[in-house]
């Protein structure tokens, strides 16, 4: 069984007498910096030059400085930046900043297990990783609740790194939620598995084929987007708050046969063989190769399929129906908010 943590496991002093920077101001950078500053914690913000990120920073009334000079103030440096950034941020502006005793955060295990950073000796290396994005990591704590996050402990060379990790947790709300406990491996390879496989990959893969299948057949392109894509909010809704079981409880008996019968159809042995090679390939380090030499060729596969998932069928007829439903915040899509400082 896991091992979960709550808010009476962290001693909150740990985290309130260090000085902490967060690197990085996008989605999760900007969460943790105002929870911790709302917890009492002494918190700088390490930007790049130029970064557009500093004015927002400085709006909300926190220090904006350099990457480079937030790490040498610093003792805790939590890396917040996107993944293909932190190798060059930390090299320029981290690693001679670094002293022994401090300790080295992440919030995604990435550049730790693929070895693409590798903090010197006598450097405290964890991780304290929302499962939520940024926006509801900071609503959630505003409300007086938190989300859930995963603590690993790579290297304990003080000897107390758990209990800063936890502590650094009880300072942006997770253990309101609750802390499980895992390992820089285990969160990095499920992590990456569950975008390709389920959650990104897998789902939209599979409703763009089900609408191109419908639209084949003859059937309009508006009630394939409405049976194929629409509706999986109302289905993964139910799922999120009652599990499958409760899903199917709350779903028509002919659904529910149907899922039960065809649903293993779809996900045959072709399929769960394909998944075991992408988990492979993500435990062997092919995928993070493979990902950071597209981002050192300057992203040309990423674009080009960025480009062509962009003008799918189902993304033009969604955005005129979506245009006709007044209760949705936006109909079209909003932008990614991957600057991270």
């Amino acid at each position: 069984m896991a091992t979960i943590y709550y808010e009476h496991d962290a001693d909150p002093s740990v985290i309130t007498s260090r000085k902490v920077a967060i690197i990085g101001y996008g989605s999760q950078g900007h969460a943790h910096a105002l929870n911790l500053r709302d917890s009492g914690v002494d918190v700088r913000v390490g930007l790049r030059p130029g970064s557009s990120s500093r004015a927002k920073a400085e709006a909300a009334g926190l220090r904006a400085l350099s990457s480079a000079e937030a790490a040498a103030e610093a003792d805790v440096i939590m890396m917040l930046a996107p993944d293909t950034a932190q190798q060059e941020i930390y090299k320029q502006d981290i690693e001679t900043n670094l002293r022994p005793g401090d300790v080295l955060m992440f919030a995604h295990g990435f550049n730790i297990r693929f070895g693409l950073i590798d903090p010197p000796e006598g450097v405290d290396v964890a991780m304290v990783a929302p499962k939520g994005p940024g926006h509801l990591v900071r609503r959630t704590y505003e409300g007086g609740g938190g989300v859930p996050a995963l603590l690993a402990v790579e290297r304990d060379a003080t000897g107390k790194a758990k209990a800063l990790g936890l502590s650094y947790a009880w300072g942006i709300g997770a253990t309101r939620a609750g802390v499980l406990e895992t390992t820089f491996k285990e969160e990095t390879e499920t992590d990456l598995f569950g975008e390709q496989v389920v959650l990104c990959g897998g789902l939209t893969s599979l409703i763009k084929a089900g609408f191109d299948t419908l639209v084949e057949a003859g059937y309009q392109p508006e009630s394939a987007y409405f049976e194929c894509l629409h509706e999986v909010k109302l289905i993964v809704d139910l799922i999120y708050e009652h599990g499958i079981t409760g899903m199917r409880y709350s779903i028509s008996t002919t659904a529910e046969y149907g899922d039960m019968t065809r649903g293993p159809r779809l996900i045959n042995g072709s399929v769960r063989a394909e998944m075991k090679q992408i988990l492979a390939d993500i435990q062997s380090g092919a995928f993070a190769q493979e990902w950071v030499k597209e981002n050192r060729d300057g992203l040309p596969n990423y674009h080009r399929l960025q480009k062509e998932g962009a003008e799918h069928p189902v993304e033009k007829v969604g955005a005129q129906l979506r245009s006709m439903m007044p209760f949705l915040a936006s109909g079209s899509p909003r932008p990614q908010d991957v600057s991270g400082g």
